[in-house]
């Protein structure tokens, strides 16, 4: 192959962990290899047989950094490659040659960032032995058995359901699955006025029907009032249909147990039957339950479930609109012509804002555990405890776990309807949704329903596979030790790195801020100008080696790595924190997980190449590469839990259908990391910093923790940052001491909410203030020599609609 510029290097040695391993490096079309002989146990006799020789396979998509150090003639050391790999292995290999360890360095950036379409990767040569050759994991998930699953079907309309396909050419909505689950009583032609609201045409539709209720969760994107509160009926409508659709409704007689080694289909349990010791007393009507009325923010800053004592199942109906962002942020939107619901045209409902920070700030924080982590290669060192502090990362998933309760609790406990959103319906939503079912539904605890649950809301919903993997790699991670680009005599080179220090500037003081949609010619996601290095120092401008015009395939791709954030991988990192709250309650183990994560990232399969079900039929994904899940189902032996319990009985506590995620519980995933749990855990790892410093407190403490106290201490602050209904809009704007949700039960005057203008004032005022500030850093004036500059520019602006395009492009750009 002709980016192979040598195949095999001898007298190599690997660093692992502080521990050497002298051998030889193969590089092949798709995997670099290391081989090796391992030394022999001490105390092994001379006459003994000699060790095998072990291999390490490292597939190039995996690699998220690559760093050539050479050796210049005075320096004693030998040049190397230093590796770190997205499944948080880090590899160091020394050579004895430099122009080897260059020609090495060459042919891996050649195979990882230089091949430029999908078709190009692993997954469309792969051809698996037996018995994964005869395994057929496309076959798993067929929508219409899962909706029949869930009780909906063409023949039983009683439930308020029925499958449309108005999506079934994908022209609809192509983000979407071609069959969609809504209400009976909605035409197709009011989905079509309907989907004209809602970002790309991603209309509120269902995913998950709650059996003993009919209560549901749907899911869609956010919606489009714009600074004029622009409203649409048919998506009122659509709205108000969701929501009345177990009006009447009646739950079926079954039993509450499942025999030992079945998947639960449904899990339904006899409400009637239910005794004082069970979790359910059954659904009675809301006026004799009033005093025991529970409100959004009651459920989210409600501690652990109390059990022993009788509750009510669905007392009191409550239906949720949750935005995923943080309030000031979905305002924001709306200066752009997006936004968030007005409540007022949502009666009976109330939202409730989130605070879950977007793909950016998620992305910065992984990068900042790597930091931790990445000396990882040459030294067996534990990871850096301050650093792993200052990520957030705990606090991160310990609000998406939050988020994931008030979902579950308003839906199996308060008897109400959950619509879910953040900005496109795909990230945060997507996390949120699963999750949830997770939580409510066993069935998504057993290995095939699992598989269902990632392929029904991660893959037939939609994702940003692609755009958020970057399975095609970047220029940006590939540098060699100090060979840099100067650009000091380049004036306009100056301004751009100006510019980019003082957005750099802007972004770290505003982590929270919002991804806005911005329509582009990829189809894809708005561009952040945000290139900060790990650390938050700013990356060494790189030359642009990629052709300004892509070719005409479809498959040609570019990673743009301001696109790129962990949230699937938070997926399943939330997923693991369930099962290690309850061990019993997942058929499947850990080692699923952390091979799943691997996966994702290998480009073996072509479960994860693309962004939605459209792109996997226009690509006829499942006759040209292998479902993901041909690898876990002929190795199911070795991805079994052999704690699990297979019976669900509400009778009995613990074996109840419904878990919820404990508050303040949230712990690293040791194993994930290439850790043990010591190292991560053992020192109640990380709360927030706090000025720089960890702070534990006895609010953060958590007196629910294990023995071990191997539990993740928290700052108790309320996963919603704001509430609306349509009479009052309360906490908006900030996450500190939100007042109660409802009128009926509030004293104190609301929180005035912010008005859309208001949001983007401050938000010109703030990028104002910082590009200034990072002008003067970077030595290019201080603030009184820009303010003539600004004020220049602001005339050109209100003179020139195209400069004021440019002006809204760029705030687009900034809160992404």
């Amino acid at each position: 192959m002709e980016r192979i510029r040598v195949s095999k290097v001898e007298d190599v040695t690997l660093w692992r962990r502080g521990t050497r391993f002298d051998g030889t490096l193969h590089l092949m079309p798709h995997h670099m290899v290391f081989s090796y002989l391992p030394s022999p146990p001490p105390g092994t006799s001379q006459s003994a047989k000699p060790p095998r020789q072990k291999e390490v396979w490292i597939t190039y998509p995996m690699i998220s950094y690559c760093c050539l150090r050479p050796s210049p003639p005075a320096s004693h050391q030998a040049p190397s490659i230093r590796l770190r790999c997205r499944d948080f292995t880090y590899f160091a290999f020394n050579f004895t040659d430099e122009k080897k360890a260059r020609d090495v360095y060459d042919s891996i950036r050649g195979l990882s960032c230089k091949l430029g379409r999908l078709d190009k990767l692993l997954a469309f040569t792969y051809q698996p032995k037996l018995p994964e050759g005869d395994s057929n994991g496309w076959g798993i998930y067929d929508a219409r058995r899962e909706w029949k699953r869930l009780g909906i079907s063409a023949k039983d309309s009683e439930k308020g359901w029925r499958i449309s396909e108005v999506n079934i050419e994908y022209k609809y909505s192509p983000t979407y699955p071609a069959l969609l689950v809504v209400p009976s009583k909605v035409s197709d032609s009011v989905l079509r006025y309907a989907g004209e609201y809602r970002s790309r045409q991603r209309i509120p539709a269902l995913v998950y029907r709650h059996p003993i209720n009919n209560c549901s969760i749907t899911r869609s994107s956010q919606p489009q009032p714009g600074i004029s509160g622009k409203r649409n009926p048919q998506d009122e409508r659509l709205v108000a249909a969701i929501f009345s659709t177990n009006r009447g409704w009646k739950p079926s007689q079954k039993d509450t147990s499942v025999v030992d080694g079945e998947s639960p289909e449904s899990s339904v349990v006899n409400l009637n039957e239910s005794s004082t010791n069970s979790s359910f007393v059954g659904i009675v009507d809301a006026e004799t339950v009033e005093s025991d009325r529970k409100t959004v923010e009651e459920l989210a800053d409600s501690s652990e479930m109390e059990l022993e004592g009788p509750r009510i199942y669905g007392a009191q109906q409550r239906n949720l609109i949750v935005d995923a962002r943080p309030t000031v942020n979905a305002y924001a939107m709306q200066a752009v012509g997006l936004g968030s619901e007005k409540m007022d045209y949502y009666p009976g409902a109330e939202k409730a804002y989130l605070g879950i920070d977007n793909i950016h700030v998620m992305r910065k924080s992984l990068e900042t555990v790597v930091d931790a982590l990445k000396e990882s290669d040459f030294t067996a060192l534990p990871p850096n405890r301050n650093t792993l502090a200052k990520s957030g990362w705990i606090k991160h998933m310990s609000n998406i776990m939050d988020g994931t309760r008030l979902i579950a609790e308003t839906v199996g406990i308060m008897h109400s309807h959950v619509l879910i959103h953040c900005s496109d319906g795909w990230d945060r939503t997507s996390q949120l949704s699963a999750l949830s079912q997770i939580c409510l539904d066993p069935y998504y605890r057993t290995l095939e329903g699992f598989i269902v649950l990632v392929e029904k809301d991660w893959m037939s919903f939609g994702h940003m596979f692609r755009h958020r993997s970057g399975f095609l790699g970047s220029d940006k991670w590939f540098s060699i030790e100090n060979e840099r680009i100067d650009r000091k005599g380049d004036p306009s080179g100056a301004f751009e790195n100006a510019l980019r220090g003082a957005r750099g500037l802007f972004n770290r003081h505003n982590e929270s801020n919002d991804s806005l949609t911005q329509v582009d010619t990829n189809g894809g996601e708005l561009q952040s100008v945000s290139n900060s290095a790990p650390g938050g120092a700013a990356e060494e401008p790189t030359p642009n080696l990629t052709p300004k015009v892509l070719g005409a395939a479809e498959e040609h791709r570019v990673t743009k790595t301001n696109e790129l954030s962990p949230v699937f991988h938070q997926f399943l990192d939330a997923t693991y924190q369930l099962m290690y709250q309850y061990p019993t309650r997942f058929e499947f183990n850990e080692r699923f997980l952390r091979r799943l994560l691997y996966h994702l990232y290998s480009c073996q399969y072509g479960s994860f190449l693309f962004d939605n079900e459209k792109e996997r039929v226009d690509n006829r994904a499942a006759q040209r590469t292998r479902s993901v899940w041909d690898y876990f189902t002929c190795r199911k032996q070795e991805f079994m839990n052999i704690q699990y319990d297979s019976i669900v009985d509400d009778s009995i506590r613990g074996k109840e259908r419904i878990i919820f995620p404990r508050k303040g519980e949230t712990r690293w995933w040791a194993e994930c990391f290439g850790r043990t749990d010591e190292e991560m855990n053992t020192f109640g790892p990380q709360a927030p910093y706090n000025n720089g410093t960890p702070s534990l407190t006895p609010q953060t403490s958590n007196i629910n923790s294990p023995p071990n106290g191997r539990s993740t201490p928290l700052r108790s602050e309320p996963i919603v940052t704001g509430t609306e209904t349509a009479n009052v809009a309360t906490g908006a704007g900030t996450t500190l001491n939100p007042p109660p949700t409802h009128a009926t039960i509030s004293t104190a005057p609301p929180t005035p909410t912010p008005t859309p203008l208001d949001a983007a004032a401050a938000f010109s005022q703030n990028l104002g203030q910082n590009l200034v500030k990072g002008m003067s850093s970077l030595g290019l004036g201080g603030v009184k020599d820009m303010g003539p500059v600004i004020d220049r520019s602001r005339s050109r602006s209100r003179n020139k609609p195209s400069e004021r395009d440019e002006a809204k492009k760029e705030m687009e750009v900034e809160m992404q």
